[in-house]
Parts: C-alpha cells; sequence; structure tokens
C-alpha cells in the first residue's frame, strides 16, 4: 500500500479539476492519499476511507508556491511515499518523488495564444515540471509526441486518456422526459484554438441557406469578449443569428443541456485530448469535429463526423447535412474504451516501479 500526497488545489478548475476529482477514488481503492487543497476543493471525499487532509489555500504558479510552501504542508508531504500533481504545479520544498502531468503544450504549439513572456514563463513551469518529476503523465499520443518534440523530454512519459466524468452517468430519474430543443451546443471557451470564430461563421452561412437550429453556447456573454475583430463583430450578432448563451451552469444543468442538444459541434484546431464530444456522445448526442490529429486519435472508432479544421464552408455543408439527415451516437460498445479506472492504475503501476526500483 503506498500514502500518495495529491495537489488538489485545482479542483474544480475545468478539465484538469475534473481529471484529478475522477482519479481519486481508484487511488484510494488500495493506497493512501493525503490530499492537498481546501475544505470545499475537497469536499467530494470527505467521507471516503483511506483518505487524510490537508488544508492549503496556496495558489498555483504563485511565487508563494514555489519559494515559502507551508512548512506543515510540506513536513506531511514529504512522510508520503510520493507527490502526484495532476498539472505542471509542484510546490517547492518536496522531497518524496513527483509525478506530473502535461495535458498539452497548446502555449508553445498555437501562435496569439500568448506574447513573448507569457511562451517564456510557461514553457519554464513545463520544463520545471519535467525536470523535478521521476516520470510523467499526459492524456494523449498526440501530446506525447508534442511534448517530446517539443520540449526535448527525455523522461518517460505514459498516456492516461481522459473519461467521461462520472456525473454524467449517474441516473437522476429524468432520462426520458428531457427533449431535443433544435440547438447546435458549443462547449468551450474564446480562446484561439477553441475555433469558436470558425463556428460562428459556418453558423452565420448555414443560417442563410436556411438552418433552423439555435446556437447555444455555454457561459456567459461577457465571458466571450475578445481581442479578435472577426470573432467580436460575429458575437454581436448573436441575436439576429439565433444565438443563445446558458450562463453559469452546474454539472447536472449541463447534463441536461447536452442531453436536449441535437448536436455538439467542436471546432478545436487545437486540443491535448478534446472532452466535450465524448462527454456528448455519452448522454446520446451526435458530435461533429474538426479533422485534426488529436480527434482522429481520440474519436477514429467513434460515430462522429469530421470536418475540415478551420473550414467554415465545410462545417456550413455539415451541419445543413446534419440537420436533414441527423445521425445517432450509439457508443455502448465503446464506453470502456477511455476509463479513469485505467487510467489510474496506469499512474499507480509507473509509481510503484520507480518507488521500488
Amino acid at each position: 500500500m503506498l500514502k500518495i500526497a495529491i495537489d488538489c488545489r485545482m479542483s474544480g478548475s475545468g478539465g484538469i479539476g475534473s481529471f484529478i476529482n475522477e482519479l481519486i477514488p481508484h487511488f484510494l481503492n488500495n493506497n493512501e492519499c493525503l490530499l492537498i487543497g481546501t475544505h470545499e476543493q475537497c469536499q467530494d471525499f470527505l467521507r471516503l476511507q483511506n483518505v487524510e487532509f490537508c488544508w492549503c489555500d496556496i495558489k498555483p504558479f504563485s511565487l508563494k508556491e514555489m519559494l515559502s510552501f507551508p512548512r506543515e504542508v510540506l513536513k506531511k508531504i514529504n512522510s508520503c511515499d510520493c507527490f502526484f500533481t495532476p498539472y505542471i504545479n509542484i510546490p517547492g520544498g518536496i522531497k518524496v518523488p513527483v509525478f506530473s502531468t502535461i495535458h498539452d503544450i497548446v502555449f508553445l504549439d498555437v501562435p496569439g495564444l500568448t506574447g513573448f513572456t507569457g511562451r517564456i514563463i510557461r514553457k519554464y513551469f513545463y520544463q520545471r515540471a519535467i525536470n523535478l518529476s521521476k516520470a510523467l503523465f499526459t492524456v494523449s499520443e498526440f501530446s506525447k509526441e508534442r511534448i517530446l518534440f517539443k520540449l526535448r523530454c527525455k523522461k518517460e512519459i505514459s498516456v492516461v486518456y481522459n473519461s467521461a466524468p462520472s456525473y454524467l452517468t449517474k441516473d437522476n430519474g429524468n432520462s426520458n422526459t428531457i427533449q431535443k430543443t433544435g440547438s447546435i451546443l458549443f462547449v468551450g471557451n474564446i480562446k484561439k484554438h477553441k475555433g469558436l470564430s470558425t463556428l460562428l461563421e459556418a453558423y452565420s452561412k448555414a443560417v442563410n441557406k436556411g438552418l433552423k437550429y439555435k446556437l447555444l453556447i455555454t457561459g456567459n456573454k461577457d465571458n466571450f469578449r475578445t481581442k479578435d475583430i472577426q470573432t467580436s463583430k460575429l458575437l454581436e450578432e448573436a441575436s439576429s443569428l439565433n444565438i443563445e448563451f446558458t450562463g453559469k451552469v452546474s454539472n447536472e444543468k449541463l447534463k441536461e443541456i447536452y442531453k436536449s442538444s441535437n448536436v455538439l459541434v467542436q471546432p478545436s484546431i487545437y486540443e491535448g485530448f478534446g472532452m466535450p464530444p465524448l462527454e456528448a456522445m455519452t448522454l446520446g448526442t451526435p458530435a461533429v469535429i474538426s479533422d485534426i490529429p488529436v480527434f482522429k486519435e481520440i474519436y477514429g472508432d467513434f460515430p462522429v463526423v469530421f470536418f475540415k479544421a478551420g473550414d467554415s464552408d465545410d462545417l456550413c455543408t455539415k451541419l445543413l447535412e446534419f440537420e436533414k439527415n441527423p445521425f445517432e451516437a450509439d457508443i455502448k460498445d465503446r464506453k470502456d474504451l477511455y476509463s479513469y479506472k485505467k487510467s489510474a492504475q496506469i499512474i499507480l503501476d509507473n509509481i510503484t516501479k520507480y518507488i521500488n526500483c
């Protein structure tokens, strides 16, 4: 039995938060875990066995995290067999073996996401995680290849695929009461690599050609403000284009939105994994997605429709075709292809190997 210190300070923070929250129950099956974070960040695990808590509100990537992490927290971490972080932030002063996760290197691969200084800072943290870790994990073969190439990494990297979060698969009793709403769903943010501008262009063209579906964008409209003039202009036309914003939604509300939408569109030009298509299909909603390499890797065996990445004309055609001839998203025979249980076991096997060697 191992005692693993686990950084939970990014719990609740998008995909990385889901990643660590879904792994922890599997870590706890045959091991003891010390969870580092606030009471709120660890609340889902308060009643579980084999778990100890170390309350800490030091922000990830802060100077205090690197240079003056609380001694009492470090003492507890260093009493464990190892330290696991779901990302690349590693507190200074850890003496036990460290294992970290690089989900993607999008800020190094996609120009324009950040300035020169931002790229240098992010590259520093990537490299620091590589230097301090005994082994690393990432969420796709695509990300692994980019890390090895771009960062010239010599450390062992294991792929631990994401999976659909558990709240999506829980039966809340209203599975038969949710009706389709004639909508196209986008789940993401304004960052360039998410491809929202391509979707907005395609949707505008499709509406002009008779598309009846509305476009539903998760999040608040104010959070989609951008310096990208093209995207800003298209967003300003939201009212005339029948575009709606959901506002901030809970997990249960997002589950309902996934189920009531007719199709999810994921127009990304870059991802480390890309969760929304898997989440949508888990709930029976089909997906139209860009043909980027990582989506070909992750979703090549799934019932999805690919369109040419960045090509609004091709996406427009696919949307019109879908409205005329919608397809099903039955992935029952693929539901075990990606599993947090499998990913947790890969992580534990690697940790055990390095500790016992």
